[in-house]
C-alpha cells in the first residue's frame, strides 16, 4: 500500500486506528477452544466487528511463533482474510545482519505479504535496508521511542545534546523516506512527540500505548497530527480484542473500536 493509499482510506473511515491482533489462545473466550483454529476463529470475527472501523491491523508475531507451526498458519489464514484495502502490519521487531534481513524481508512481505514490518535498528544501516530495498511499496516502521518502561534504560541516553532515540530517526532518515519509513513512537511520551513530530513534519507515526497503557488519543493528536495527510496510526490491542470473554466477544470489540474511531473522526 502506498502512501496516498493509506491516506485515502484514512480519510474514507475518517479514522487512524489500528486493531492489534495480540491473540493469545489462553486469553480468549473457552467456546472457541472447539473451533478447528481457535486463534483464526477470534480474530476472523474482531476482523468483521471491527473493519470498518480501523484502517490497519497489527498482529504481534510472537502470539503466532509461539504456537509452532500452527501458529504460522492462523497468522497466515489471519492476513489472507483482512481486506485489501487495510494496512497490514508485521509487529515483529526484527534487525540483523544484512543476509539475515534479507529473508526476514522475504517472510513478511513475499510469504505473507504484510505492508509492513516493526524493525529494531539497533545493528544500524544494514539490519534495516534489506527491507526498504526488497518489495516495492512497503513500509520499515522503525523503533524510536517505544511506549514501554523500559524505553528509559537505552532510548532516552543523551550524547552530543541529543537523545539515542533522536539519532536513529536523524540516521534512518538517509536510508529511506517519508514513503517507505514510519516510526514506533509511544502515545505515553506525549511531550516528547511534539519534538519528534518538528524533527520528522511528514512521516507517519505508529503510536502504540492507547487505551491499557495509559496513552490517550487527544494527547496524541495534539502533538503530532500532520494537516491534510494525518500521518499517524494509533494502534490499540487489548483493551480493544479483550474487552469482553463471552459469547458476545465480537460485537464488544466492534463498540470499543467505534468509541476510538469516533475520537478520531472530530479532526477530520
Amino acid at each position: 500500500m502506498t502512501r496516498k493509499e493509506l491516506i485515502e482510506q484514512i480519510h474514507i473511515k475518517k479514522s487512524f486506528l489500528c486493531v492489534g491482533l495480540d491473540t493469545d489462545i489462553t486469553k480468549i473466550p473457552t467456546f472457541l477452544l472447539d473451533f478447528e483454529d481457535p486463534v483464526f476463529e477470534f480474530n476472523k470475527r474482531i476482523i468483521d466487528a471491527t473493519k470498518q472501523y480501523c484502517i490497519a491491523y497489527k498482529p504481534n508475531i510472537a502470539f503466532y511463533e509461539s504456537m509452532g507451526s500452527k501458529g504460522w498458519d492462523s497468522l497466515k489464514k489471519t492476513v489472507d482474510y483482512i481486506p485489501k484495502n487495510i494496512f497490514t502490519i508485521a509487529d515483529a521487531k526484527r534487525g540483523d545482519i544484512g543476509n539475515t534481513s534479507k529473508m526476514y524481508a522475504k517472510t513478511f512481505f513475499e510469504t505473507y505479504n504484510f505492508d509492513a514490518v516493526t524493525i529494531a535498528p539497533y545493528m544500524g544501516e544494514d539490519s534495516v535496508t534489506p527491507f526498504l530495498n526488497s518489495v516495492k511499496n512497503k513500509w520499515c516502521i522503525i523503533l524510536a521511542l517505544t511506549s514501554n518502561k523500559g524505553s528509559a534504560d537505552f532510548q532516552y541516553i543523551k550524547q552530543d545534546g541529543k537523545m539515542l532515540y533522536q539519532k536513529v530517526i536523524e540516521k534512518s532518515m538517509q536510508w529511506g523516506n517519508d514513503e517507505n519509513i514510519m516510526f514506533v513512537t509511544g502515545a505515553t511520551h506525549a511531550k516528547e512527540l511534539k519534538a519528534i513530530r518538528e524533527q520528522v513534519p511528514t512521516v507517519f507515526f505508529l503510536v502504540p500505548g492507547v487505551g491499557v497503557q495509559g496513552g490517550s488519543v487527544k494527547d496524541v493528536v495534539e502533538n503530532a497530527l500532520i494537516k491534510e495527510d494525518i500521518g499517524l496510526i494509533i494502534n490499540s490491542s487489548r483493551s480493544i480484542i479483550y474487552a469482553d470473554n463471552t459469547e458476545n466477544f465480537a460485537i464488544v470489540a466492534g463498540k470499543e473500536a467505534k468509541k476510538l474511531q469516533e475520537q478520531m473522526s472530530v479532526y477530520f
